[in-house]
């Protein structure tokens, strides 16, 4: 049971980061909240279909507060888009993967060593591919565009130097985003 209030903590962590509000669905009154069925099936579109299976659902409440919206078995945490970010965003990740964005929200280093794994395949929302802290494109934070990815985080500083750290990446190609910060990940496109 600790377990799972962690994971909601951190959890909520992530979504309010993602979002940039406490509130997923106050910015946009026009459009009712999604009901559990389409964030369901959103957060399941972020992995394959056997991981989406038996992965938890979680989903942000219009007051800021992580609710499960299905329980899981496999140890998988997946998301629904968040509909105030520019692009599609659901996520899935395994234990690992979400300790690893716990300490990015938090602006503390991961563990080094405890590698974690992360789906988008639906895409992601833009970042910058050098300031793991930026929230909105400035002229020298190598703004990019992702479609749908998986991410390997947490790997010793060596696993990354196979890939390439370029701060305009080709993202068609494996490339490192984050380079040279604790939070360095490889980000590898899957179409």
């Amino acid at each position: 049971m600790q377990e799972l209030k962690s994971m909601a903590c951190s959890m909520v962590v992530i979504v309010s980061f993602l979002a940039l509000t406490t509130n997923a669905y106050a910015a946009d009154a026009k459009k009712a909240a999604p009901t559990d069925k389409q964030m369901i099936a959103s957060a399941m579109s972020a992995a394959p279909a056997k991981v989406a299976k038996g992965a938890t659902i979680v989903a942000m409440e219009a007051d800021g507060k992580m609710r499960t919206v299905r329980q899981g078995t496999n140890g998988f945490t997946c998301m629904p888009d968040n509909p105030t970010t520019p692009g599609p965003d659901p996520m899935c990740m395994d234990k690992n993967a979400m300790e690893w964005v716990h300490a990015w929200v938090a602006r503390k280093p991961p563990t080094p060593g405890k590698v974690g794994f992360m789906y988008m395949l639906a895409g992601g929302t833009d970042a910058s591919n050098t300031d793991p802290f930026a929230t909105k494109p400035e002229p020298n934070n190598n703004w990019i565009k992702t479609g749908p990815h998986v991410m390997i985080v947490g790997a010793d500083a060596g696993f990354y130097d196979m890939y390439p750290k370029s701060a305009k990446p080709d993202t068609s190609m494996p490339y490192v985003m984050w380079a040279g910060t604790p939070y360095q990940h490889l980000m590898a496109p899957v179409k």
